[in-house]
């Protein structure tokens, strides 16, 4: 049973999709540093590349994604060609150099774009890549997913997906400005079935306006009949102040933090109880399906796209706002769409923000991502004597404990794992505007 201790809870944290996170990123990066780091990846080294399509055919209100209308087929077309630039610049910085072992697509919604030019990126990427078969995934808007596409990603071998399906209750639906029937979604998960993916995520979310516990049941319940793969149960990040189109959100009619943490309980204990295994905080996994095994095997690892069985240390990302992490180093792209294909257009990498991650980095990195995925970790004494007092109200709470050096999770702590994690960032102050909520 989880206990509720609003004061653990209080002061929001990062999502630890990386350490440091995008908030120690610093302007002037140029492409010298993409350029050196692309140099550096050994022969062998298993890549894997992110492509992000930031346009969406319809603009839903909670989104913070970087993502805009998808209303103009020049912009589409021109972002495409961009794409392609790039991965021509990639491909020939690394000359032959580590095998491309997974591709993946993210938006925005990568079916904004048409599906021809979906197999055309796809193809520009094997070809410029010497790539055999990869793992292939996508991101999709149940919206806008028809035969057309569906084939296309037939053709082009994926087997890894994901549905933007939020939620089922149609009143949630219209105040988040996502309208997609029940059937939609239920017909969406069989044109991707039937098109060949082996693996299939449902993105549902819950603290979302007017949203009670029932209609996040109701959604869970309806999830489990069409039984995907995968399920990502995220807490909505009410930020209107960092996203504007979030101002169009009441904020009176989010649901409260106890009840927020409650529908976190119910959405782990249902999902266990429905047959899927918890991986990490806010991921379920049938116990076949290669997350789960990753899990059990300890090979479980965090990056940019959440929870994952990816053991890549070097993901490359393409597009405006992808970011690129590499051991010693995190880069990202130009966000602004418009900016990015004018650099690109210029022969020129589009790097223009990141860090260069310190020894000291990638040892915190580690203890974080391991108490995140595996629920304790090793703690060189060095970091421990700085964050004992951040982590002693946990220790009184019973849910952490000692032994040795190793810092151990209870199972109940599980909704207070970021919080937990947050003892060993040494760039982090309390900053109530900059984060999401701890559950």
């Amino acid at each position: 049973m989880w206990t509720y201790h609003p004061e653990l809870l209080a002061t929001p944290v990062p999502r630890y999709t990386s350490y440091p996170t995008a908030a120690e990123f610093r302007d002037g990066i140029d492409s010298r540093e993409i350029e050196g780091a692309l140099g550096a990846v050994p022969a062998d080294a298993a890549i894997s590349l992110y492509l992000h399509i930031p346009f969406c055919r319809e603009i839903c209100r909670y989104c913070g994604c970087n993502t805009g209308a998808a209303n103009k087929k020049h912009r589409l077309a021109g972002y495409v060609d961009a794409l392609e630039s790039e991965i021509d610049l990639v491909a020939g910085r690394l000359a032959g150099r580590g095998r491309l072992s997974r591709i993946s697509f993210g938006g925005g919604s990568p079916n904004a774009i048409g599906p021809e030019d979906f197999l055309r990126l796809v193809e520009r990427i094997k070809t410029g890549f010497r790539a055999r078969s990869p793992i292939l995934f996508v991101e999709i808007d149940p919206r806008s997913l028809d035969r057309d596409w569906a084939e296309m990603m037939r053709i082009a071998g994926v087997t890894r997906a994901s549905l933007g399906v939020q939620t089922f209750a149609p009143h949630v639906q219209s105040a988040i400005g996502r309208i997609q029937p029940g059937g939609m979604i239920r017909e969406a998960a069989e044109r991707l079935r039937q098109a060949g993916v082996s693996s299939l995520n449902f993105d549902l979310m819950f603290g979302l306006p007017l949203q009670s516990s029932l209609d996040l049941e109701d959604t869970l319940r309806q999830a489990a009949v069409i039984r995907p793969d995968r399920i990502a149960l995220f807490g909505y990040a009410h930020v209107p102040h960092l996203i504007a189109r979030q101002r169009q959100i009441d904020s009176a009619s989010l649901p409260t933090a106890p009840i927020r943490f409650e529908q976190a309980r119910l959405g782990h204990d249902f999902l266990s109880a429905a047959g899927y295994q918890s991986v990490g905080f806010d991921h379920f996994s049938l116990p076949g399906d290669p997350l789960a095994i990753s899990r059990r095997s300890g090979r479980l690892r965090r990056n940019f796209q959440g929870f994952t069985d990816d053991q890549s240390e070097y993901l490359i990302g393409l597009g405006a706002s992808a970011i690129s992490s590499f051991p010693d180093r995190i880069l990202q792209n130009e966000k602004n769409a418009g900016r990015y294909r004018l650099r690109v257009s210029g022969g020129r990498f589009p790097v223009c923000r990141g860090v260069v991650r310190t020894s000291q980095d990638v040892s915190r990195a580690r203890i974080i991502e391991d108490l995140l995925c595996h629920g304790e970790a090793a703690i060189p004494p060095v970091f421990l004597s700085p964050a004992k007092h951040r982590l002693r109200p946990f220790e009184d709470a019973a849910l952490i404990a000692f032994s040795g050096k190793r810092l151990k999770l209870a199972p109940e702590a599980l909704p207070y794992a970021r919080a937990i994690a947050a003892a060993f960032d040494v760039y982090r102050q309390p900053d109530a505007r900059r984060f999401s909520n701890a559950i």
